[in-house]
């Protein structure tokens, strides 16, 4: 079931500033409470704030999607039934606040496998945005290898397959565009991360009809900024960014230092709220795809998809502190 906030009412005196400072201070103790709690808390303001999830539009299409989406490597490779149910309850945390998009792959062990046990059981994702993709040298694996991912997620098509990695790219992303012509998945596109083949990257998206591209994009991890994410713009490719805490090295940085009383004006109470809306202020950026195993970090990265996004002049702000 699509989560939902209560229709604004009449205008109230309250300022947005004054009123993303109570947010914030409002949620800086959410983290260890249940996602229904977090709601029950934004709907307390919600006749005095919209407070649908911040969305951006995919350029192909024009539907939107939440900004922030959730990515599964490492975190949902697991097989006891303890762990599962863990992961149950950080996808339920995801879909109580807005979430959309989930992306997954064959290189991430077991996730596809335990995505497909998981999600059935849920009774709130409609907003579900699919994304996987193909990992094989062999052009003839691809095929095989999408409906695979159909089988484990069990679900009958994807909104978005990508070619992983760049790997073989040229037969895979034949092989995807046959697939969107049938009908059996609605987007394609194809990812890169860790900084690597930039140049080929530009180069295929000159070339290549796309719908989105995912890369390495964080408050340090920032070369995409000179070319890809303008080129993205000028092409009309949506952006997904991958490892926006480099692998929890940045939230571990960060965490060393107080955050500043600034940070308040954009409805931030945390670290990861903070370094997530850095990555999806960005114009080009569609979404962030942030990993967790805690449905308490899954909190923290979900409200940053609520309130506003930094000014390109806040953007500055924000880097200065991590150069």
């Amino acid at each position: 079931m699509k989560n939902s906030f209560p229709p604004k009412s009449t205008p109230t005196s309250i300022s947005r500033r004054e009123f993303l400072k109570k947010l914030a201070v409002l949620l800086a103790g959410a983290p260890f409470i249940s996602s229904l709690s977090i709601l029950d808390s934004l709907n307390a303001f919600a006749e005095q704030s919209d407070l649908s999830p911040i969305r951006k539009t995919i350029p192909s299409t024009g539907e939107k999607i939440p900004v922030i989406g959730m990515g599964t490597w490492q975190t949902f490779h697991v097989s006891g039934p303890t762990e599962i149910d863990a992961r149950a309850q950080v996808l339920k945390a995801f879909f109580d606040l807005g979430g959309g998009m989930i992306d997954s792959s064959p290189m991430y062990g077991l996730a596809e496998q335990v995505l497909g046990k998981v999600l059935p059981g849920l009774t709130n994702t409609d907003s579900l945005f699919s994304a996987s993709k193909i990992w094989n040298m062999d052009p003839a694996m691809g095929p095989r290898q999408f409906e695979d991912s159909c089988r484990l997620w069990k679900l009958p098509n994807f909104d978005l397959f990508q070619v992983h990695n760049l790997l073989t790219w040229e037969e895979h992303l034949a092989t995807l565009r046959e697939l969107k012509e049938s009908g059996r998945i609605r987007y394609l596109g194809i990812t890169t991360s860790h900084g690597r083949r930039h140049r080929e990257l530009e180069r295929i998206m000159r070339t290549q009809p796309l719908d989105f591209i995912q890369v390495t994009y964080n408050i340090r991890d920032r070369e995409v900024e000179d070319r890809i994410l303008p080129l993205a713009a000028d092409e009309g490719i949506a952006v997904i960014a991958n490892r926006p805490y480099q692998g929890g090295y940045l939230i571990d940085d960060a965490q060393r230092r107080a955050l500043p009383e600034w940070a308040a004006d954009m409805g931030c109470a945390n670290w990861p709220e903070f370094l997530l809306k850095f990555i999806v202020s960005h114009p080009a950026v569609t979404c962030a795809i942030p990993a967790t195993r805690q449905v308490e970090h899954m909190n923290e990265n979900m409200r940053a998809g609520y309130g506003i996004l930094p000014s390109q002049a806040m953007r500055k702000r924000m880097a200065e502190l991590f150069t």
